[in-house]
């Protein structure tokens, strides 16, 4: 019986009363955020949140269960051009969000199905081409993506008597956490487990039962659900999609947030949508630095911070726990 409840224990989100104050009080601060202040801030926090759940998404292909993609760019434009088709057809905003994720997530499978002959860089070849064939797709046919001339998504329309860029910001973060604590559960059960089992060594997690072909394409698929979402949350935020968003580049963005964030931890996702999105904000003066900086700090973090900042934030967390008997 003590066995039981200390597994119960484990798996708890919040196992210490001290640990759910400084989360409430997080999340309060979010709440009170734009109110105190200014535009800029609640425009760069919702980025931010959007990042946030593509990042975990990748996180949970990469960090956990160990499949290199390098396609995201192609799921991020599905789920954002499914949105905006959908949008255009009255189905309403959280139907379209759905939609996105889940149209995202069949094409996820589709690319999944490599995965289960190949490995490391053959494997990020493979979803590589997926995301460049993607981009051309979207690019030459313009009943896909509207062409050259892109495609006008809705906004979302403000409500409480709210303006419209703090509705957005509120609807993002329930969105975020939402997903955020989605990722906490899902790790924290028996497919999560799965999906560290093959990481770690897929020979053994095939011997004592664990279905290789189906927990790496429920990967891919998961995903891909989050990083179609995201990419419809960013075509509403915008109110316009255009292929030129979803160039390789923004697929090297999204690995980048996820090595320096942290993988195998769910906030990485949080740290390294944080980073990519303050960065370019910081030295917007000075734009070509910031290709430069992504770089260095991926070199620092992989010498001497291999679980990124996630990483470093759990470290800093353990001291003052045991503080002063270390």
């Amino acid at each position: 019986m003590d066995l039981v409840e200390s597994y119960k224990d484990e798996l708890r989100l919040i196992d210490r009363p001290w640990k759910g104050f400084w989360v409430g009080l997080l999340v309060l601060t979010l709440i009170l955020l734009p109110w105190f202040t200014g535009e800029d801030l609640v425009y760069i926090a919702t980025l931010v949140f959007i990042y946030s759940i593509g990042v975990q998404g990748q996180n949970i292909l990469i960090g956990y269960t160990g499949q290199i993609s390098l396609g995201q760019a192609g799921f991020l434009a599905i789920g954002a051009f499914t949105y905006g088709h959908l949008s255009r057809a009255g189905v309403p905003l959280l139907g379209g969000l759905l939609g996105a994720g889940l149209v995202a997530a069949l094409f996820g499978v589709l690319v999944g199905f490599p995965s289960l002959r190949l490995k490391g860089p053959y494997l990020a070849i493979v979803t590589l081409g997926f995301g460049i064939a993607a981009y051309q797709l979207f690019t030459a046919y313009e009943f896909l993506s509207g062409g050259r001339m892109g495609m006008i998504v809705p906004k979302l329309k403000p409500f409480f008597g709210l303006s419209r860029e703090v509705s957005m910001y509120y609807f993002t973060l329930l969105v975020g956490l939402c997903f955020t604590l989605l990722s906490y559960n899902l790790i924290s059960s028996y497919i999560g487990r799965a999906f560290i089992s093959v990481r770690d060594n897929d020979i053994a997690a095939e011997v004592l039962g664990v279905n290789l072909t189906q927990y790496k394409l429920l990967s891919f698929a998961v995903s891909s659900f989050y990083t179609g979402v995201h990419g419809a949350l960013y075509g509403i935020f915008l109110g316009f999609l255009d292929p030129q968003m979803f160039t390789f580049l923004e697929t090297i963005t999204m690995f980048i947030a996820v090595v320096i964030g942290g993988l195998a931890l769910v906030e990485g996702g949080i740290f390294g949508a944080a980073f990519v999105i303050l960065i370019p904000y910081i030295f917007n003066e000075y734009k070509e630095l910031v290709p430069v900086i992504y770089g260095g700090t991926v070199i620092v973090v992989m010498i001497f911070e291999p679980l990124g900042l996630a990483g470093r934030w759990l470290k800093i967390r353990l001291y003052f726990r045991n503080w002063p008997f270390r």
